[in-house]
C-alpha cells in the first residue's frame, strides 16, 4: 500500500510550513527527501510518524503499518551498551547476533561500555542499528548519516542500503551524492510548499 499525503497544510503560527502538499510514496523503494533548511522535512517526516498532526488534510497509507525512525537526535539509552539498546526493539535478538550486527559497522571494540562514552559517529552508527533492527513497514531516517566521516559513511550507507532493498524508506538528506546513492525517488521540498 503506498502512502498517500493529500492537501496537507501545516502551520506553526505565522510560519507557514506547507501548503496543499499532496505527493505519494513508492511502495518497497527509498524516497529521498531534500530541500533547503527550514522548508519542513522534519516537520513531514514527524506527521508521517503521527508525532505532529496537519491542520488540514490527508494521510493516507500510514495507519496500521510498523514504524521505526532514525531521529536527527541519537535518542538513545546512554547508560546501557550499543546491544542493550538494539535488544529494546528487537529483543528476540541474542546478544551474540548485536555484537556481528555492530561488528559490520567497526564498532566491535566498544560494545562492553555505555553508550555515553562514545563518539557522535559511534552514537550515529548505533542509532541507524537499532532502526534497522527493529520490525517495520516502513522506515523513516531524518539526515542519518550525518557527522560520520567518508569511510564510515560509505560503509554505513552501503549497508543501510543492503537492508532496506525492497522496503519503504523515507530519507531526509541535504547531500546530493546520498540522494544518488539512494534515491530511486526524490521529493524536492522547497519553502512554504
Amino acid at each position: 500500500m503506498e502512502i498517500e499525503l493529500k492537501n496537507i497544510e501545516k502551520a506553526f503560527g505565522e510560519k507557514v510550513v506547507f501548503r496543499k502538499l499532496s505527493y505519494r510514496f513508492p511502495e518497497g523503494e527509498t524516497t529521498c527527501i531534500m530541500g533547503p533548511s527550514g522548508c519542513g522535512k522534519t516537520t513531514l517526516l514527524r506527521l508521517l510518524l503521527g508525532l505532529e498532526l496537519p491542520d488540514s488534510g490527508e494521510i493516507l497509507g500510514m495507519a496500521g503499518r510498523k514504524k521505526s525512525a532514525v531521529f536527527q537526535e541519537d535518542r538513545l539509552c546512554e547508560n546501557v551498551s550499543a546491544v542493550s539498546n538494539l535488544r529494546m526493539v528487537s529483543p528476540h535478538l541474542s546478544h551474540k547476533d548485536g555484537e556481528a550486527l555492530f561488528a559490520r559497522l567497526g564498532l566491535e571494540d566498544s560494545l562492553h561500555q555505555p553508550v555515553r562514552e562514545f563518539s557522535g559517529g559511534m552514537k550515529r552508527r548505533v542509532a541507524i542499528l537499532r532502526a534497522l533492527s527493529a520490525e517495520y513497514d516502513v522506515l523513516l531516517a531524518d539526515e542519518p548519516f550525518r557527522g560520520l566521516d567518508e569511510a564510515t559513511k560509505r560503509l554505513t550507507m552501503e549497508y543501510f542500503k543492503k537492508q532496506t532493498a525492497g522496503k519503504t524508506v523515507l530519507l531526509v538528506t541535504h547531500e546530493e551524492q546520498e540522494a544518488e546513492f539512494f534515491g530511486e525517488e526524490i521529493l524536492m521540498l522547497d519553502v512554504k510548499c
